[in-house]
């Protein structure tokens, strides 16, 4: 892990709905209709080393999965820039950009939605690699029994539909789909969250197996911090739009210091749940048409004071490799 696969600098995106063509007459009658701009993701900067997982973790509506589908190249940024091994994305030939997007593989959080219903299993896996050249059209059904082997599917299914399934193997088809282009970086998207417990044990194992065995980087993106625990090296938190602190990964769950991701850890559940009481984050995560000023956070903060409504806290090294975003650390 000594150099950086995937960097992003200043990566912002906002979601703008504009005036339709009534909401346009109003403003001509004198109404006062403005267009709704959403910051889904402001101003993140992040390093992922090759070889590692990186967890990004916050909660529903932070702006982690518009994160990881704009590394993965299905949506566009709106500021700042993603590099891939230190080249900019945005600046590619489109034949390089074409090089580069089979490198960089995204895993959806339901199978079902992201599997097309009305191709089979083999097509599914081997469209791609064919397409694309790496694999000639007589040997792409080796190429589907090696990958749907990998990941743990009989190959005598591959002539069968999505439907045809369970929620577990149809996750399975989905990641040997992102493996059959022989990808470097996977973003994992919920990947194991429509999963029954029992199936994401085995789903988390087969990542952990495939990243050594393939020699894989991740982007594993959860709302469940202790699955993240259990796979990723380091872990980001994020709240807003914003990463509110980096740390390794054992050494965040051990002394948490962002008041975040303290509540989060403390919504976790453990095996000594009857030594302490639980106790839930106050209130509801505010909305991203209207975020609060200053420090994001500071609504629902035991720990606010003056300063968080009116300053947005830096992003700053507390420690080595461990940066937290919290005016407290001042």
């Amino acid at each position: 892990m000594n150099e950086p696969i995937i960097e992003l600098r200043d990566l912002t995106k906002r979601f703008t709905k504009t005036l339709d063509l009534s909401e346009k007459i109003a403003n001509r009658l004198g109404a006062k209709i403005h267009e709704q701009v959403v910051q889904a993701v402001e101003n993140v900067n992040l390093q992922i080393m090759t070889g590692e997982v990186m967890g990004l973790v916050g909660e529903s509506g932070c702006g982690k999965s518009t994160l990881g589908r704009i590394v993965a190249g299905t949506l566009d940024l709106s500021d700042g820039a993603v590099f891939y091994r230190g080249q900019n994305l945005t600046t590619l030939s489109p034949a390089e950009q074409n090089r580069v997007a089979l490198k960089i593989q995204m895993i959806f959080q339901d199978p079902m939605a992201s599997l097309n219903p009305r191709m089979r299993v083999q097509d599914i896996i081997g469209e791609a690699p064919r397409v694309h050249g790496l694999v000639t059209k007589s040997d792409v059904d080796g190429h589907v029994d090696d990958i749907m082997l990998r990941v743990g599917l009989d190959p005598s299914y591959k002539r069968r539909y999505p439907h045809q399934f369970s929620g577990g193997q149809r996750q399975r088809i989905g990641i040997a789909r992102a493996l059959a282009v022989q990808p470097e970086f996977i973003v994992c998207d919920e990947a194991v969250a429509a999963l029954d417990v029992s199936i994401q044990a085995q789903v988390l194992n087969l990542f952990m197996d495939l990243r050594k065995d393939l020699d894989l980087t991740y982007l594993f993106i959860s709302h469940d911090i202790g699955v993240v625990e259990h796979l990723a090296d380091r872990v980001a938190i994020m709240y807003l739009g914003r990463i509110v602190e980096l740390a390794p990964t054992e050494a965040l769950f051990n002394n948490p210091n962002h008041p975040y991701t303290q509540a989060l850890l403390h919504e976790v559940p453990r095996l000594n749940m009857r030594r302490r009481q639980f106790q839930p984050i106050k209130g509801e995560i505010p909305s991203p048409l209207n975020p609060p000023s200053g420090c994001h956070f500071h609504p629902r903060c035991p720990f606010a004071f003056d300063r968080c409504p009116e300053e947005q806290p830096i992003l700053k090294e507390i420690d080595p490799q461990w940066w937290s975003a919290c005016h407290l650390n001042d």
